[in-house]
């Protein structure tokens, strides 16, 4: 999946997030990515990765492709959080890379960077990164031609129940609020007409 531009108004001087996650098993090599705006849109980015690969190789190859996706829309400032301690570590430069199968992967990351005015390394616990695994979850389901914009996933949080904004008073106007039936039933046990 990919992005075909930037957001329009976006504020440069704001960080944009990027949340990455991988998993090889059984199953395959999934990875996924999710980059969120200042405006707090989340744009989702996945692949299957076709090779044999080490978790670790599937934890640094979402990295990457969000680190990519990210300079293609020529975005300045970025931190970046994952799960794999590390990945995140070695790219902070706090832990040593030693096996062979990662230093490349390391290195590339390295290059990338260098596009950025400013950008940071986060390592988030798994238990903190549910929400963009289940993005990148949700993301991995849904099949797009590469020729396809994919557009942003808006999120809301509702303080209120939806019913509560259904309310609205009776289009008659008989000079009575909307709960006059019910006070009469609660002062007088009457019921309307």
């Amino acid at each position: 999946m990919c992005v075909a531009t930037t957001e329009e108004g976006a504020l440069e001087e704001l960080p944009w997030k990027l949340n990455f996650d991988g998993a090889s098993n059984a199953v395959g090599n999934k990875i996924g990515a999710v980059l969120v705006s200042p405006n707090r849109d989340h744009y989702l980015f996945t692949s299957k990765l076709d090779f044999d690969c080490t978790n670790n190789m599937a934890e640094y190859e979402p990295c990457i492709m969000g680190v990519r996706a990210t300079i293609e829309r020529k975005i300045k400032v970025l931190e970046v959080y994952g799960d794999s301690a590390l990945v995140i570590y070695q790219l902070k430069g706090e832990w040593e890379t030693r096996d062979p199968k990662l230093i490349d992967y390391r290195k590339l990351v390295l290059e990338l960077v260098k596009e950025f005015d400013d950008i940071t390394f986060h390592y988030l616990p798994r238990v903190k990164n549910q929400m963009f695994d289940a993005l990148a979850t949700l993301a991995s389901l849904i099949k797009v031609n590469k020729q396809e914009d994919v557009k942003p996933i808006q999120m809301s949080i509702y303080e209120t129940p939806a019913h509560c904004y259904n309310i609205e008073e009776d289009e008659e106007k008989d000079d009575h609020p909307w709960y006059h039936d019910i006070l009469q039933y609660v002062r007088n046990r009457e019921y309307p007409d």
